[in-house]
This record gives C-alpha cells, sequence and structure tokens, in this order.
C-alpha cells in the first residue's frame, strides 16, 4: 500500500595458515541451498542497477520519524501526542509519561533490547501466553537500567534535528510499516539483513559470533549469477560474523575502508550491483561514531546520511542506484504500532534458546526506513505490502528478497522467511523516467553536541562483540588467557578502535597474499599468533 500527500599492521608479528574450509555442511561458499521458490523477476526489467544498504544502530520509528506526519504533513502512521506508558509495575495506580518532541541527540544511556527486554516493552511482560501487543512496557524496562532513561525513551524527534531525513523523507519514500526481524538485540536482525535468518540466535552467542554463522546469504546469490558487491567499512565490517564472507573469494575482494573508497567509486562509476555501508562503530574525538547507536550523537549519524547520499547524487550511476537507509532494531525506544504475530513463519525451522525456545514466529518492533532513487515519486509513504501472503510483512528478510527479484536472480529464496516478506520494487516502477528534480544536496548539520565523546570509557556489549570478532580474526582469540580475557574487557573505546583497525586490516590483507599465492578461494585464512607475537602485543586484548 502506498500514500502521498499532494597505520599499516605489523604483519611480520604473524604467520598465517591456510585451513580449506567449508560452510555449513561442507559445501563451497557459492554452493546452491535448497529452499523454497519463487519467480525472480518480473515483465519489465528493473531501472535500479546498483543498491546501497546503509543499517544504523537502535533506533525506532516514532523515535526518529514519528512527529513528521504532523510537522511536516506526510501520511505516515506517526504520533499524536496522545501515546503513554506506565511508570510503574501496577497499571492500575501508576502515572504515565507520554510522548514528547524533544528528543536529545545523546541519551544518557543504551536503553535495554535484548530478547527479554523486548517483551516487556511489546507485551508489558515476559509472560506473553495469551496476549496481544500492547506496547506498555518501555518506560518500565527503562526504568530497570537508569532512572534518568523513562522519559528519554518516549522523546522523538523534532524534524529539524533531522534534517537529512527530513529531506528524504519528503523527497523519496517512508516505509511505516517496517519491522525488525526479531524481537531481540543488533546482532540477530542484523544476520536477517543479508540471509532471512539468525540461524536460531535469538542473543549475541559468543561462540557462534565468532565462529562465523554458516547460512547461504544474498551475496552469495548475487555471485553465483556473476553480479559483484562491496562493504564499505569504516571500523570493521560486522558482515563477517556471516562465516562464508571470510572465504579469500570475497575478504580478498570485497571489503574496502569507506574514507579511502566509496565516495572514489560512487565518482567513478564502478559501485557493484550491492553495495553495504558499515559506519563507525566507536567514538572518538575527531572520529565519532555515526552509528546512531545510544550513546553516540545522532546528528552524526545525519551528516552520515548526507555524506552518502551526496555521493551518490553527483555520481554517474544515480540514475540506477536505489539506497535504502534502515536501523537494525528499535534501541528500547518507544513505538506505538504493534508487533505483528500472525503468520509470521520461521525462516528455517530452527527455534532459540531456552529459557524462551522461540519459535521466530513474531516480529519485533519498527524501525525507520527510507528509501532513495530516481524512480521513486516525491512524498512517497509505504504501508502494508500487497503480499505475497495475506499477513506478509516489510522486515529485514524484504532486503534478499527484493534483490533477488531486481536482478531476476536464478537462486532459490534463502529461507522461508524472505519468501514470505512483502517485497518493494514497485516502489521504482511506476515512473517511465528518473526524475531530475531530486536534489543535489542535503542541508548541513549543524555541529550542537552536548557532550564529548567517551573515547576513554569502557566499552558497551556490541563494541566487546567487534572486538572479539577482531581477535578471533587476528588469530588472538585462539591464544586467550584468563589475564587476556580481562585485559579485553578493561580496553577503552579508543584503545579498542586502534586493535580492531589494525586487526581486520592485517585479514584482509592476509587474504589477498593467499590468493596471490595460489590458495584455495573457499579458504579462509586462520591467523596464528607468533611467539614474537605473544611477548609484544601488550596493546592486544
Amino acid at each position: 500500500m502506498v500514500r502521498r500527500r499532494a597505520p599499516r599492521p605489523l604483519l611480520l608479528l604473524f604467520t598465517f595458515l591456510l585451513l580449506v574450509l567449508f560452510s555449513g555442511d561442507g559445501k563451497p561458499a557459492n554452493a546452491a541451498a535448497t529452499g523454497p521458490r519463487a519467480d525472480g523477476g518480473g515483465a519489465r526489467p528493473s531501472p535500479i542497477k546498483n543498491v546501497v544498504v546503509l543499517a544504523l544502530e537502535n533506533r525506532s520509528f516514532d523515535h526518529m520519524l514519528g512527529w513528521m506526519r504532523r510537522l511536516l504533513g506526510l501520511p505516515i502512521d506517526g504520533l499524536t501526542g496522545a501515546e503513554c506508558n506506565p511508570n510503574s509495575t501496577t497499571t492500575s495506580t501508576s502515572s504515565t509519561i507520554c510522548v514528547s518532541a524533544d528528543a536529545d541527540l545523546v541519551v544518557p544511556d543504551d536503553p535495554g533490547h535484548s530478547f527479554e527486554d523486548v517483551l516487556e516493552q511489546v507485551f508489558g511482560t515476559i509472560n506473553t501466553s495469551s496476549q496481544q501487543p500492547s506496547m506498555s512496557g518501555f518506560v518500565r524496562s527503562a526504568l530497570s537500567i537508569n532512572t534518568l532513561l523513562p522519559s528519554f525513551v518516549m522523546r522523538a524527534f523534532r524534524p529539524s534535528l533531522l534534517p537529512s531525513f527530513a529531506t528524504l523523507a519528503e523527497s523519496f519514500a517512508v516505509f511505516d510499516r517496517w519491522f525488525s526481524s526479531i524481537p531481540g538485540p543488533t546482532q540477530p536482525n542484523r544476520l536477517f539483513l543479508y540471509s532471512a535468518t539468525s540461524h536460531g540466535a535469538v542473543a549475541h552467542d559468543k561462540r557462534d559470533l565468532l565462529l562465523g554463522y554458516p547460512q547461504r546469504t544474498i551475496f552469495d546469490s548475487l555471485a553465483a549469477d556473476g553480479h559483484g558487491f562491496a562493504v564499505y567499512f569504516k571500523t570493521i565490517p560486522t558482515v563477517l560474523f556471516y562465516r562464508r564472507l571470510r572465504s579469500l573469494r570475497y575478504a580478498s575482494r570485497s571489503f574496502h575502508r569507506y574514507d579511502a573508497s566509496f565516495k572514489d567509486h560512487s565518482r567513478r562509476g564502478v559501485l557493484p550491483a550491492l553495495s553495504v555501508i558499515e559506519p563507525r562503530y566507536f567514538d572518538l574525538a575527531g572520529a565519532p561514531a555515526d552509528d546512531d547507536h545510544p550513546a553516540h550523537d545522532v546528528a552524526n549519524g545525519q551528516r552520515l546520511v548526507k555524506e552518502v547520499y551526496e555521493a551518490l547524487r553527483a555520481g554517474p550511476q544515480w540514475n540506477q542506484t536505489l539506497l535504502v537507509v534502515t536501523y537494525d532494531e528499535h534501541g528500547g525506544f518507544y513505538d506505538h504500532v504493534a508487533t505483528p504475530t500472525a503468520g509470521v513463519p520461521s525462516p528455517d525451522g530452527i527455534r532459540g534458546p531456552p529459557p524462551f525456545f522461540f519459535r521466530f514466529d513474531r516480529l519485533g518492533v519498527r524501525v525507520p526506513t527510507i528509501m532513495v532513487s530516481p524512480w521513486i515519486k516525491k512524498s512517497t509513504v509505504v504501508g502494508r505490502p500487497v503480499g505475497p501472503t495475506d499477513t506478509s510483512e516489510f522486515e529485514h528478510s524484504s532486503i534478499p528478497a527484493t534483490i533477488k527479484k531486481i536482478f531476476n536472480l536464478s537462486s532459490d529464496f534463502l529461507t522461508e522467511r524472505d519468501a514470505w516478506a512483502g517485497t518493494f520494487e514497485h516502489i521504482f516502477t511506476e515512473l517511465d523516467q528518473p526524475r531530475t528534480d531530486c536534489p543535489e544536496t542535503l542541508p548541513e548539520v549543524p555541529f550542537e553536541r552536548p557532550t564529548p565523546p567517551k573515547e576513554h570509557g569502557w566499552l558497551s556489549d556490541f563494541q566487546r562483540e567487534l572486538v572479539e570478532l577482531a581477535s578471533f580474526l587476528n588469530g588472538d582469540y585462539m591464544l586467550t588467557s584468563l589475564a587476556q580475557e580481562a585485559r579485553r574487557k578493561k580496553m577503552t573505546v579508543k584503545q579498542a578502535d586502534a586493535y580492531v583497525r589494525r586487526a581486520i586490516t592485517g585479514f584482509l590483507q592476509a587474504s589477498k597474499q593467499a590468493v596471490r599465492l595460489g590458495a584455495n578461494e573457499s579458504a579462509i585464512v586462520t591467523m596464528r599468533s607468533s611467539l614474537t607475537s605473544k611477548s609484544t602485543a601488550g596493546s592486544g586484548p
């Protein structure tokens, strides 16, 4: 349904060992897998030849875009001002906290967004038997983390504080029924973005994250048909939590530093079929985080969106490009739209771990999603999808499902979930030619940061996972002792950023060297710390 208003690492410290590792069941990384089939094409060829995806962190739809109906006149399902949550566990006698339009660029803490946290936020309790979502537990959940948080999770941004989003929403398309794929945290939802499953994960399972998840991805489907992809990253590419993307065929050629490559590739018109942009996840003076993860400054995320848009807009591929900006999950911030519970299929029949044994039969909280292309009509608002089933919704699996259609991919759907998810190719097939009135630039984002970066502070759970991924790829994890584990936990943000950068550079350079030496491209480089590195790498984890 569409509504419109009128430093280079010291690699000598390491030796590497090539292991011919195959994903999952031992098949090469591009081997076909069985799954539900569908016609990937349509009668009219898609005008889109390049898809760019930017997934930011931990914000709900209402929190970011909820006031755009009242303040910009866009016909979205947003806030009215009457939405409230009770302020205690005794709802009959408690006071309430209602939504407001005074969200701060930086919040004092990170609201809860674990699987159990989201149960309470959505249902008002962690006991979900025979209940429908009431979206009544956000305040109580926040109160359990920090007494300052309850009002923050109910506050939403005025469009003037989000100039990039405000301009893009008016100029292109907003989806007001796009949900995260599971009611849970970052990594499971990011896994859904490109594989339509989390392979049973509802939390951040350390062992599985480090070994890498084995499922087939949309990157594999594209590669099987000869289409390229690129990952432009600022800190570390989280897509390396997919085991297949660590193989030499991908690690040696598909990963690029954002600052060195993205604008250049866009300017030269060499962006591949799919480009993934991974923001900066560590907040430093002079290099601020721009992922929007609390408690990072949201203004920096707006600057990143502006930079990406303007690079694409000025490039020769603009008329064949689709930019998707979304968020992995809601991050504990309030949203009033009930999460879908009817007809949501399990991707692959894998259930979550105890104590909940989640069946993957519910979606997560609504998240902001904006799509940009000269083929999209101005001020488009997209609601429910028209199929492929009566219960289909837009969620992260809609991205691989639509990419399959755009490029008429021959591979099966990845899972039952992307076979079910709504697709959005219709929004850029309604015009006969691309628009010429798209803004060339976006408004400047004011520098109003209320607090300096906490680069000497401790890591968040998410940042610690990134350090652990880097150390695993770097070989340090193989030698981890209790003392090294304790040191990792005491890393500051600044130390972690430096370590992660060195580690990922070493892994990618070793992968390229292995290919030059003639290694099997299905192999994965396994770094091993040498005796020298064990005795001298004091800055490592």
